[in-house]
């Protein structure tokens, strides 16, 4: 099993979506554009948002167990994946990349 880099790509704020249907929130995500982040095989890394997680940990996985072009040719490396976590209000989009080195069992 390998370990797996997931980098902030992308965060988007749509506060008039917010303004409109949102609760006010206490905490609400706070990734930033290239944070990166290690899983060592399909654990969740320290800091990462459990949503964010719950959007991408079947990638990580599939990753991390060797599994190559998740979507049929779409990416340029075929060891990686390029999801969104699901938060309508604040998306972030990130891109996972198995790497070489192997995950401390």
């Amino acid at each position: 099993m390998k370990k797996c880099r997931i980098t902030v790509m992308r965060v988007a704020c749509y506060t008039d979506l917010m303004e409109r249907y949102e609760n006010p929130m206490e905490h609400a995500c706070d990734m930033h554009e290239g944070q990166v982040f290690i899983a060592n095989g399909w654990q969740k890394p320290a800091g990462l948002c459990d949503s964010a997680w719950e959007s991408m940990s079947a990638f990580v996985m599939t990753l991390a167990h060797g599994g190559e072009n998740l979507y049929d040719g779409w990416m340029k490396n075929k060891k990686s994946a390029m999801i969104s976590c699901n938060d309508g209000f604040r998306p972030v989009s990130f891109l996972i990349e198995a790497l070489e080195e192997d995950a401390d069992l």
